[in-house]
């Protein structure tokens, strides 16, 4: 098959994507199923009004600070793999590979479960069949068997080429922003609960600074998407000039829907009650509209996280293509169809691994794991910009990183915060996720010297 032509920045991919389908797939993947039922979850852990609203701004301050900080580093490198290409070009090969290793046996496919699982389990609940209940005699649920079955289904889509994919996100982004919005509008129209808050104390006797420690993590789940964009940069139009506006935008946009939500919650349901509300958006819907509002939540959760689904397939084989052209994986994944312009194999391979692991896993354990997962290579993403503006002062910024240093600075001592913090709470979760990231290195040496 003859290679396709590379444009100036050495991408292969057709460049088709456009500003609002570069922002809607930062939105559509991050607005998923976290701002559904995370609520619940930091509340049980902050059940203090002014310490569960400084876990929701503080989680948004750090994904604006990476958003604002990956920027630079997109306009420099607007190549497939994002995250990727900004370690590579900062560090080598090795911590790069290590990166599409941990995408590859950790990051991507948990990431793939965590987000199918819950898609798959509301759909159940909206057709009115447990879906925990076991298919025939195999050790796979409804809801599991369900999830592969999405996991196929964007893949198939995406392997049409991102134009395909793209429609899809946009499509999806539309209906789950309008559905936060109009849950946000009657909330604060019809709603309303003056129950008088729980005690001013941490749960499980923990000081504030732990217990915030424990809940940033579910946040930073919530949050989690704002970086997914710079993964499908090479096929981005006008990249120097989108990119940064696609990040910023689009981060600023999930914050403002993020606070708007959790302030309709706290408007209808107190918050000593809310840790006991795992559904949150949905008790809130049925407080405000009844049986009617649960149905709503649920086909808006359904919607949402399977257009997060698509977002993530869209994002994520992107990298294993940008390692496999670069050398560092088999040569095949950077595959192009040469009717759909789609890194095919990439995708193949991708979904492959997502409908293993939702197949063994459950939506707690791969959603700790993609957090844990990601955020070292996250933290080394905006440490390039500190390696690389030392090493490289004359190199084109189009756009330069706003608040440099302090901002990428801020961003890297919470990574710091919350992989100290998990690992004090979760050690084996932690070892074993970082065991699997390091087998990667006896695995680049022997690719190497085969290489060779």
């Amino acid at each position: 098959m003859q290679e396709s032509a590379r444009d100036k920045w050495g991408e292969r991919l057709p460049r088709r994507l456009g500003l609002f389908s570069a922002a809607a797939v930062l939105v559509g993947t991050t607005i998923g199923s976290g701002i559904f039922r995370t609520p619940a979850v930091v509340a049980q852990h902050l059940d203090v009004v002014w310490l569960f609203w400084l876990g929701w701004v503080l989680g948004g301050v750090l994904a604006l600070a990476g958003a604002l900080t990956y920027g630079e580093m997109a306009a420099m490198y607007p190549r497939s793999g994002g995250i990727y290409v900004y370690i590579r070009e900062a560090f080598g090969d090795l911590p790069a590979f290590l990166f599409g290793w941990a995408e590859l046996l950790v990051i991507r496919p948990a990431s793939f479960g965590a987000i199918s699982i819950t898609s798959a389990e509301y759909f159940w609940r909206v057709v009115g069949v447990d879906g925990a209940t076991g298919v025939l005699s195999l050790p796979v649920s409804y809801a599991q068997a369900t999830a592969a079955l999405f996991i196929v289904m964007v893949a198939a889509v995406n392997y049409r080429g991102a134009q395909a994919g793209a429609a899809v996100q946009n499509v999806s982004t539309v209906l789950k922003v309008a559905a936060l919005v109009l849950l946000v509008l009657v909330g604060f129209a019809l709603g309303g609960n003056n129950t008088p808050a729980g005690p001013a104390t941490t749960s499980h006797g923990l000081s504030a600074f732990s217990a915030l420690g424990l809940a940033m993590v579910s946040i930073l789940w919530a949050y989690d998407g704002w970086a997914d964009v710079a993964f499908v940069s090479g096929e981005v139009r006008d990249p120097q000039r989108t990119l940064p506006r696609a990040l910023f935008l689009g981060t600023a946009a999930i914050v403002v829907l993020y606070m708007a939500a959790n302030a309709v919650y706290l408007h209808v349901v107190p918050l000593d009650r809310m840790a006991d509300s795992p559904l949150i958006a949905a008790d809130a819907a049925e407080a405000v509209l009844g049986a009617a509002g649960v149905m709503f939540i649920s086909v808006a959760v359904m919607v949402s996280t399977f257009g997060s689904l698509n977002g993530s397939m869209m994002t994520g084989p992107r990298i294993f293509y940008a390692m496999a052209d670069d050398g560092l994986f088999f040569k095949k994944v950077a595959a192009i169809h040469p009717q759909f312009g789609s890194p095919a194999a990439a995708i193949v391979l991708a979904s492959t691994l997502g409908v293993v692991f939702v197949s063994i896993k459950t939506f707690g354990q791969l959603a700790d794991q993609f957090v844990i997962g990601i955020w070292p290579f996250y933290a080394l993403a905006v440490g390039a910009v500190f390696v690389l503006r030392k090493r490289n002062p004359g190199m084109a910024r189009p756009y330069r990183a706003f608040g440099y240093p302090v901002v990428p600075a801020l961003f890297l001592v919470a990574a710091l915060f919350l992989l100290g913090n998990y690992l004090v709470r979760e050690p084996l979760t932690f070892l074993a996720d970082f065991g699997v990231i390091f087998l990667g290195v006896p695995v680049y040496q022997v690719w190497v010297k085969g290489r060779a």
